[in-house]
């Protein structure tokens, strides 16, 4: 390869996962947080932080639900930030953000409640419960929006990595002394 041509693959090659990942990004922007596959998983994420934070009691272990599916996708961002992982910060941000629009559509039903939930009448809705723990219920649409933005706002960073993250490169160590 000349010198031109690696220059700009170079100059390409970074934005490489932002632009592979921009199609989902623009898909779950435009569909607002609705159920997709991905959310399978998160369900099981969601009603497994239930679990985890029972013992700190109902007020938390309502909010656990929500609490991890914020808290497994940052675990993996955080660990791929810190080892200079690219395209896997951005594919586990992605996933934070896809969660957060998730979270937007349940908490914006606090009022409403038209979202099936797992286990039917025998339970109630984390949101509208938590909301009206703390005086917020009329609020249900202001939650969800400002989950949503932080949603947006999680996808933009995705797609501006590249500008934040560079991945370090081997050093050419001479270890013949």
């Amino acid at each position: 390869m000349n010198n031109k041509s690696e220059s700009f693959w170079n100059n390409i090659k970074p934005w490489l996962g932002t632009a592979a990942l921009l199609p989902l990004i623009i898909y779950y922007t435009i569909n607002k947080g609705q159920f997709t596959f991905i959310d399978y998983i998160n369900v099981l994420i969601h009603e497994g932080g239930h679990g985890i934070f029972k013992i700190f009691g109902k007020f938390i272990y309502t909010l656990g639900g929500t609490l991890m599916q914020i808290i497994i996708p940052s675990m993996f961002v955080i660990y791929y930030w810190l080892k200079r992982k690219k395209i896997w910060t951005q594919i586990f941000l992605s996933w934070l953000g896809e969660n957060l629009m998730n979270i937007s559509v349940y908490a914006a039903d606090a009022r409403a409640q038209r979202l099936p939930l797992l286990g039917g009448n025998k339970v109630y809705h984390d949101w509208t419960w938590l909301l009206s723990q703390t005086g917020l219920l009329e609020q249900d649409q202001i939650v969800g929006s400002i989950f949503y933005g932080t949603g947006i706002l999680t996808f933009i960073i995705v797609l501006l990595i590249p500008l934040f993250l560079k991945e370090i490169k081997p050093a050419n160590i001479d270890l013949n002394l």
